[in-house]
């Protein structure tokens, strides 16, 4: 079954031996946008030929991840498309068949040569200051030697025959013309001793018989390309187009690691970002389309997206940019949608058993602005619900309102209107408001005074608004999390004021 000739075929190849790492998620959704910008295909093809370290779990989790972000195959695994299977280690009987021609053709033979044996050709190489190399013991082997070895049944790998002091060349569509001398891998092996093929013959078969189109993959395949070539052109498999992206660097320019933060997209999603979040802000690493422009949806960067702007140059993974343009995309949806995501996570951190509670969804508008993921909710409501007087009048930022003992006069009329029952949750503002036209405050010389008394804070949403939230969260029962409400703060403001 062949593709048609006009037909872009891509593939995401992941090994599934960990998580879903930001530069695989990256590379799956620059396939992606190609395939779906050219009207073509996407193929998930899982490369587990590590038998040791492959697990079922970390492909179901990596499966997860990319349904997550939406980045949705047209074969694969669950999606037969006549080219299956899509697991590397349930085709083996492919990759004996393309070995055997190979050997028939004369292009790779059995290789008896020990790892003893290998250990030494190497030693003498890089002794000689020759490249560490197969050095072709049995290349060219007295064939009767090889026929008794074989029906012996010795142990023994199969080895490409390279051909010697050749140029291979590829035009990368990202690095333009790129070449290596064939000399540089020397025989490689394609089948182990096991008969377990190795990744870069089952990678070409697997392309080849795929009908991949284009090949867009990570810089770090690069060096992995000349040997897959030779595979192609020896099995006279047409040759894909190859587009190699940069490197994702950590803001140090050095491997993005665990060490820098997160690095999975599981981790992200558990984190409070967006799906539209990360995959615009991935987009953003190693391609851009020649403008200004930095937030997009989902729908402009299919429509934007070329192979020709993918850059050659590292991009940097910046966690404060990706918080930021995260930010940008929960502004712009329903606001409804993000108040039901921030309930969840304020379910999910302990606030309280069910994302319905009313203090919950009477908070969730007011932190919603201030929020850059979900995971914030938490932080931003303890905020809202805590009282840290003593924190904000000790901060430079409270000391001139604090001057003069005017911060400590308010606050001892505060208190006396509240004992007096003038003033409560409800009524704090308009008591303030009656308060400064008695004493001629206004504005922030009333207002911050009132904030910093009452919330403990010198920011934060409107006062009355906060203080709803804390009466509601306090009287329902609703909150799991300790609260100082109104009458224990003006009892704390009562001795802080009492103190000065």
């Amino acid at each position: 079954m062949g593709a048609r000739s006009d037909e872009v075929r891509v593939r995401f190849a992941p090994s599934p031996t960990g998580s879903l790492h930001v530069g695989g998620a990256r590379t799956a959704l620059f396939n992606w946008l190609f395939a779906r910008k050219m009207g073509g295909k996407l193929v998930l093809r899982i490369e587990d030929t590590d038998l040791e370290r492959s697990t079922r779990a970390s492909e179901e989790a990596m499966i997860s991840d990319l349904r997550w972000l939406e980045l949705d195959w047209d074969e694969g695994p669950d999606k037969d498309g006549g080219r299956g299977p899509y697991r590397q280690s349930e085709r083996t009987a492919v990759y004996k068949k393309y070995a055997d021609e190979l050997v028939a053709k004369g292009a790779a033979y059995p290789c008896f040569a020990t790892d003893a044996d290998i250990d030494a050709m190497k030693a003498k190489a890089e002794a000689e200051g020759r490249p560490p190399v197969y050095d072709g013991t049995w290349r060219d082997a007295d064939p009767e030697l090889v026929a008794q070895k074989l029906a012996a049944g010795e142990p023994h790998t199969y080895r490409f025959r390279v051909e010697e002091g050749r140029r291979v060349t590829i035009q990368d569509l990202v690095r333009g013309e790129v070449g290596w001398d064939s000399g540089a891998v020397g025989d490689f092996i394609i089948l182990r001793s096991n008969g377990q093929p190795v990744y870069n013959f089952c990678v070409a078969v697997d392309d080849a018989t795929m009908d991949i189109t284009h090949v867009i993959r990570a810089e770090e395949h690069l060096p992995n390309t000349l040997r897959q070539v030779m595979i192609y052109e020896a099995l006279g498999f047409k040759q894909p187009q190859f587009a190699h992206c940069s490197l994702i660097l950590a803001p140090d320019r050095s491997k993005l690691s665990k060490r820098h933060g997160a690095v999975s997209v599981g981790q992200y999603r558990d984190d409070g970002f967006t799906r539209e979040g990360m995959i615009n802000y991935l987009s953003l690493l190693g391609w851009n389309d020649a403008t200004e422009k930095e937030v997009y949806t989902v729908d402009e960067l299919i429509e934007a997206f070329s192979l020709e702007r993918i850059t050659k140059s590292p991009a940097v993974f910046d966690t404060v940019k990706l918080r930021w343009m995260n930010a940008q995309h929960i502004r712009g949806m329903d606001p409804s949608h993000v108040e039901d995501a921030l309930c969840a996570s304020l379910v999910t951190a302990g606030a309280a058993a069910s994302p319905s509670a009313a203090f919950l969804r009477a908070a969730a508008p007011l932190i919603a602005p201030s929020v850059e993921t979900y995971a914030d909710a938490e932080p931003q409501l303890r905020a809202l619900l805590g009282y840290d007087l003593a924190a904000t009048v000790a901060s430079d930022k409270c000391a001139p309102f604090c001057a003069d003992g005017k911060l400590a006069a308010f606050a001892s009329d505060l208190v006396a209107a509240a004992e007096a029952g003038e003033c409560d949750e409800a009524s704090a503002k308009k008591w303030a408001m009656a308060y400064g036209k008695d004493k001629g405050l206004k504005g922030k010389n009333l207002f911050m005074p009132l904030r910093i008394c009452t919330t403990g804070r010198m920011e934060g949403p409107d006062v009355v608004d906060q203080l709803a939230v804390l009466k509601q969260a306090q009287d329902s029962g609703e909150c799991n999390w300790d609260l100082v409400g109104f009458q224990d703060r003006i009892a704390a403001l009562k001795a802080w004021a009492g103190a000065q």
